[in-house]
């Protein structure tokens, strides 16, 4: 994208936004019935920030029960009910519909494209992320409780659970159709709204990671809406998939929800490499190297993911044949992974570096995502990962992957674009202020992890030997600071970034490149009427 030259013509482009003033709806109407890209973009980030905070609270209340060995304030029910409300909660109604919300903003924008191709669609795909979540909150107050067979659903505990089990399947249900129908959006747009000279080749980096990501969405998310149909049949309809008593088998359901389970991984961490690859090169002030191949190495990520899902699986009884495919498969994946942290690296060497917030916390994803990957690595060997299978040490690991992957990804994203949304430029202060705040408090919660998980200290349990306890102290010290640095990051950054602030230029970033730029700051409602022409 660097090499891109744009049109001096582009003025055309946002040229007519005046005359459409008029057309911007106001009020509630604007936001209920909101067709324009950009006012999505804003709702799913809202909607997401939202199930962020209800997601923490719910960890930092099993973080606060186990702070003692012994049974403090909730009891083991209704810690595992936490603990799987917690889960699902994050994957599928904070990180990604942030993703989308991202995309909603800025692939338009980027590609200069005038919306997204179903507009209405897009709405709707929306629209029926809050009902799912309201369902799945409403859970906690049906007879037995939300459901607490873990976030992945495992049977039989989740063939046995209360109606709260139920609830849950619905809103999955809703939130997958949300998903493909917010996936054929973005596809559909990439590949018939580009504008004049943007070959697939002159994509910015964070297009070619979502265009990726929407065919996975696709291609997982009816798998995961087959196995909880079973799983749904076999609570109601007498049905035997996974109830060993009518000749079913539980581990059939661990098959099939981890051919969507590990493809979704990816689908939670290729639009986070987009976002760093778009943030390193714009702070480095250089290329970002090896596009190329970094466009090859998102592809080779997207076909392995399908090949891998067992290596959650060793300890249920597989032959050592099925261990080695799964254990060498899963390595194999290291590769195009390395190669991108590699071209991240060379993106940044000898480059003129300034470190702002945004640029702060690409870095800080490069190295706390790393360490993540290489404790995968030691996971993916099938002799460790039986004797570290549910422990801390798993839950140290995709924490690793996933808060410091996925979230600061996110958080980079958003000091980034903020400008270009808001027209007002953050507290450069406060935003690393927030960052170093994230990322020691993140350490001093999760590092302890690994050593519980060494020692044996199973995941999901209430109580535990006093043995644990030093590290289990300071991992909750560590969670309380790490969600108290969110709520500061919006009250201190974004809150005020929205309603004032210094006016931020077009391009608030010497070194940024890209069609988002070109456009006025706040990015107008209707922007790129005229395509712009990309040399």
């Amino acid at each position: 994208m660097s090499s891109t030259a744009i049109d001096p013509l582009h003025d055309a482009a946002h040229g007519h936004h005046d005359d459409h003033a008029h057309h911007t709806p106001t009020g509630w109407r604007r936001w209920l019935l909101a067709t324009n890209h950009k006012d999505i973009g804003t709702l799913y980030l809202f909607f997401s920030f939202t199930m962020l905070m209800e997601g923490g609270v719910l960890a930092l209340l099993l973080r606060a029960e186990l702070f003692q060995p012994g049974l403090q304030i909730v009891n083991p029910e209704l810690f595992n009910q936490f603990t799987t409300m917690h889960g699902l909660i994050m994957v599928f109604g904070a990180i990604m519909p942030a993703f989308v919300g991202f995309a909603n903003w800025q692939v338009p924008l980027m590609i200069g494209a005038p919306d997204m191709a179903f507009a209405r669609m897009n709405n709707f795909s929306f629209w029926l992320l809050p009902p799912a979540a309201i369902l799945l909150t409403l859970s906690f107050f049906v007879p037995g409780g939300a459901t607490a067979a873990g976030w992945t659903l495992y049977a039989p505990l989740s063939v046995q659970m209360g109606p709260g089990m139920d609830l849950a399947i619905f809103a999955v249900h809703i939130m997958g159709a949300s998903s493909i129908m917010g996936s054929i959006n973005i596809i559909v747009t990439i590949l018939n709204m580009r504008a004049p000279g943007m070959t697939l080749m002159k994509m910015p980096m964070f297009v070619w990671t979502w265009l990726i990501t929407a065919y996975l969405l696709i291609a997982v998310m009816p798998v995961l809406a087959g196995a909880i149909t079973m799983v749904l049949t076999d609570r109601h309809f007498g049905t035997s998939f996974f109830n060993a008593a009518g000749g079913g088998d539980p581990v059939m359901y661990q098959h099939i929800f981890w051919f969507f389970g590990h493809p979704e991984v990816y689908i939670m961490i290729l639009p986070a490499f987009g976002i760093v690859s778009q943030v390193i090169p714009a702070f480095a002030r250089k290329p970002l190297f090896g596009y190329a191949s970094m466009v090859y190495a998102t592809s080779s990520i997207a076909i392995l993911s399908f090949i891998v899902w067992a290596h959650h699986m060793f300890t249920t009884g597989m032959p050592v044949t099925g261990q080695l495919f799964f254990m060498y498969a899963t390595m194999l994946i290291a590769v195009p992974t390395g190669v991108k942290v590699f071209n991240w690296i060379a993106t940044m060497w000898k480059g003129s570096m300034t470190f702002e917030t945004p640029m702060l916390f690409a870095i800080g994803f490069l190295f706390v995502f790393t360490f993540g990957g290489f404790t995968g690595l030691i996971l993916a060997i099938s002799p460790i990962d039986i004797q570290l299978q549910d422990t801390y040490y798993v839950v140290a690991h995709f924490h690793y992957v996933l808060v410091a992957g996925s979230l600061f990804a996110i958080f980079a994203g958003f000091y980034y674009w903020a400008p270009k949304w808001t027209g007002h430029m953050y507290n450069e202060t406060r935003g690393r202020i927030h960052f170093w705040s994230s990322l020691i408090s993140f350490n001093v919660t999760f590092f302890p992890m690994h050593f519980l998980g060494l020692a044996g200290m199973p995941r999901r349990y209430a109580d535990y030997p006093m043995q644990f306890t030093d590290f289990h102290q300071i991992a909750t010290i560590g969670a309380f600071w790490f969600g108290l640095s969110q709520v500061y990051f919006l009250v201190a950054v974004v809150l005020p970034c929205i309603k004032g602030g210094p006016k931020a230029a077009d391009n608030p970033w010497e070194g940024a490149e890209g069609l988002e730029w070109t456009v006025p700051s706040p990015a107008p409602f209707h922007t790129f009427e005229t395509p712009p022409l990309v040399r």
